[in-house]
């Protein structure tokens, strides 16, 4: 009877309830959030809390889907702000303290037997249980499909393709050159050069910050399929310590023509 009085009490104060749940967690963690995640927050609960009254009532065991939503949100919006998963995680220990007073104080009020007091403290803790993990599974899905995107923009930055002739172009290649970025040019500007009708391709290193052994040994080998494509290639701007490691990685630097820079490798080019 006493569950009943309790669920009753939640359905008619959720409101009040979950603003207040919301600004205790807020001040308790000192957090600066904006008006509209916080109206998004006391949203969430309003409907946690009637879902947890409707639970206890029928003896449900599942979770609402309001709040399996709402996790996915907010491991979206970290994803997107580029936070870290930890800025979420951290905020459940103080709310699960918030909870736990706010239903102790209620079951107080409401002369809740300890065995009553206990249930509903299992329920929300379980509510809260599954939300983390949500959105612990959520974020790092997310993340996952963020950092292959951000990649994919990267490599497109890092070997670009400039024509400056009718039949000349120049690929510079910008930042560290490394594997992915072997594969991306071997994958994708390969084909896009060979459907130009290209004579000629500088590959202009002025830009790139290092480059490995094997990286170099995957350029060398980029540059003989563009020649077996009747393309003549050569290189300008390669700096001191990227030669180095061109010439550890045993390439025949005698076999590729290059030049100080893009200036004179166009000037020279027949």
């Amino acid at each position: 009877m006493s569950l009943l009085v309790f669920t009753k009490y939640i359905r008619s104060n959720r409101e009040a309830l979950a603003k207040e749940i919301v600004d205790a967690v807020i001040q308790r963690m000192k957090l600066d959030i904006p008006k509209w995640e916080e109206d998004q927050a006391v949203t969430m609960y309003v409907e946690l809390l009637g879902f947890l009254a409707e639970s206890i009532d029928e003896e449900l065991s599942e979770v609402p889907s309001s709040l399996i939503e709402w996790s996915k949100k907010n491991a979206e919006m970290q994803v997107t702000a580029e936070g870290r998963i930890s800025e979420i995680v951290l905020r459940y220990p103080p709310t699960r303290e918030v909870f736990s007073d706010l239903i102790t104080g209620i079951s107080l009020e409401l002369d809740l037997s300890l065995r009553e007091h206990t249930k509903i403290l299992k329920k929300i803790n379980s509510f809260l249980d599954v939300s983390l993990t949500e959105t612990c599974i959520t974020y790092e899905c997310l993340m996952e499909r963020y950092k292959a995107d951000k990649l994919k923009e990267i490599l497109k930055l890092s070997a670009p393709i400039v024509p400056v002739k009718e039949d000349i172009v120049i690929i510079p290649l910008i930042g560290r050159i490394d594997e992915k970025c072997a594969e991306h040019i071997m994958e994708n500007v390969i084909p896009k050069v060979s459907s130009m009708k290209i004579k000629h391709v500088i590959a202009d290193f002025s830009g790139a910050l290092t480059i490995d052994s094997y990286s170099a040994e995957a350029l060398h080998r980029i540059g003989g399929a563009l020649r077996l494509m009747g393309i003549n290639v050569v290189s300008a701007g390669l700096r001191s310590d990227t030669v180095l490691n061109v010439i550890d990685s045993t390439i025949d630097l005698a076999a590729i023509k290059t030049y100080a820079d893009v200036k004179h490798a166009l000037e020279n080019i027949d």
